[in-house]
């Protein structure tokens, strides 16, 4: 069952259609990537589903309700998260921390208050406890015990990518944006990414939507892919229908093909 509806997504900036009438839905638990040359609209879609944007035209339905109109922290609340191209983590803060503050939107508290009510019984440092485990569990979960404490600045950029995944992780989403998580990861990085991207499906539960440049990475792990040129799409379905589309061949894989 689909649990999550683009239709007729349309945006345009001073006249530009920069996506144009574009449909797909994606069931539930499984990973959907959108492909597409540099400017096809890829990441201005993730933009309208994350509230950044205001589309135009069309709905985002997610679990029966339009996302359309909502703010971005409210469209996280509703399980929504989503990683950067370029990586937005707090460089001066330790892994920890930062996995921390992707608690917040489930903290009644607020990360700092919780932080500073030492009365082991209060309800804010039972909550501080609880989210605390989660977060260890991630930490687990992506191997990231031996850099727990180091500040994100300092790390590798693979390990700064994991931690990102991290911080979305532990907004407890049902849906997850990664948006090209292996840019800039050598060989080595980016077979690891595959494994925590199919445990995250396989282990979290969550419906993943990817926007990935690496078409073997895309190929590998897809369930359904969307390929788009131009604002507009080209084919959807599975990796052998959409390798063998010409347009694809023409407009995305070059002489790759």
């Amino acid at each position: 069952m689909d649990h999550f509806k683009v239709e007729n997504l349309s945006i345009s900036f001073g006249g530009l259609k920069a996506v144009n009438d574009i449909s797909f839905s994606v069931e539930k638990n499984t990973i959907f990537s959108i492909i597409g040359p540099n400017g096809s609209g890829k990441t201005t879609i993730f933009n309208m589903i994350s509230g950044i944007y205001q589309p135009n035209h069309g709905s985002i339905v997610f679990n029966g309700e339009n996302l359309v109109g909502l703010t971005p922290d409210r469209i996280a609340r509703r399980g929504v998260a989503r990683t950067f191209q370029n990586i937005e983590l707090f460089g001066n803060a330790s892994v920890m921390d930062n996995l921390m503050l992707g608690r917040h939107l489930h903290m009644k508290t607020g990360i700092f208050k919780g932080a500073f009510m030492w009365g082991r019984g209060s309800s804010a440092a039972r909550e501080e406890i609880a989210n605390r485990e989660l977060v260890e569990g991630i930490i687990d979960f992506l191997d990231l015990q031996s850099v727990r404490n180091t500040f994100v600045g300092s790390l590798p950029y693979g390990k700064r990518k994991l931690v990102e995944l991290g911080r979305a992780l532990a907004l407890e989403p049902q849906v997850l944006l990664l948006d090209e998580p292996s840019a800039g990861m050598n060989t080595e990085e980016k077979e690891d990414l595959n494994i925590w991207i199919k445990d995250i499906q396989a282990d979290y539960k969550v419906t993943i939507l990817l926007i990935e440049h690496d078409m073997k990475m895309i190929m590998g792990i897809s369930d359904r892919i969307l390929a788009v040129n131009q604002g507009q799409k080209i084919v959807e379905g599975t990796a052998a229908v959409v390798q063998s589309h010409p347009e694809v061949i023409k407009a995305y894989l070059g002489e790759e093909s």
